[in-house]
């Protein structure tokens, strides 16, 4: 299992280097902050099902009987971070910061709260785009295709766990939708993937003067779910 980034070299083979944040210790967690160690197409990505695999199998670190993670180790790029249950409901920010399972930031602390209060058993942590960066500042000025369309088929993955109920998704990206232009074609891929499934779009909280919803920090814990056209709302942007 692989903790660090893998590049290419010039002469065309993998090398590895440390994470400017690794310290050698064993750990699930990353550091307070996040800072994109390059563009995620000079990483060998691990694809969805190849991830999933692996997240799939018994951990130290965590109880993969409460927690889906994947992949399941801290590196550049995070596909879902779930909590298992029956009902769960999809949570989707723009993009991962440092959560790990049993290392929830305060907005993953928000977004179970809000879960639970809702009536759902779990909370799944989906972004429209999967590469690690607190600062969103700091998110690659270009959508790797490649990256993109594996995240869409753990959007698939996420959204086929419905068996017996509608599945349900928290649209919780805040302005940050605007922090670069690929951002909206992402979601109009997950819109159709969500048809797909039947799925219902929500908001929690007051919304932006611009329609954005609100992202899921300083919500109350007893905010409740409402209904969201995404599609109207996207066509609002252009």
């Amino acid at each position: 299992m692989i903790n660090d980034r893998e590049k290419k070299s010039k002469a065309g083979t993998l090398s590895i280097s440390p994470s400017p944040w690794y310290d050698g210790k064993k750990h699930q967690g990353g550091p307070s902050m996040h800072i994109p160690s390059g563009e995620t197409s000079l990483l060998e990505l691990l694809t969805f099902d190849q991830a999933l695999e692996q997240a799939q199998t018994p951990k130290e670190d965590y109880d993969v009987q409460r927690w889906l993670y994947v992949p399941p180790f801290y590196s550049e790029y995070r596909y879902i971070l779930a909590t298992r249950g029956k009902r769960p409901l999809i949570c989707v920010g723009i993009n991962p910061s440092t959560a790990a399972p049993d290392d929830l930031d305060n907005t993953l602390k928000s977004v179970e709260r809000v879960a639970l209060h809702n009536g759902f058993d779990s909370f799944v942590m989906f972004n429209v785009y999967p590469q690690r960066a607190t600062d969103p500042d700091h998110m690659e000025k270009h959508c790797n295709q490649m990256l993109h369309q594996e995240n869409m088929k753990a959007f698939d993955y996420v959204l086929s766990l419905y068996t017996d109920t509608q599945p349900a998704i928290w649209a919780a990206w805040g302005t940050i939708i605007e922090k670069r232009d690929y951002l909206p074609a992402c979601v109009r891929d997950m819109i159709e993937i969500g048809q797909a499934h039947g799925a219902a779009w929500y908001t929690a909280g007051k919304r932006s003067k611009k329609g954005h919803p609100h992202h899921p920090l300083y919500l109350r814990k007893d905010s409740g779910l409402d209904p969201f056209d995404v599609e109207e709302y996207l066509n609002g942007l252009r």
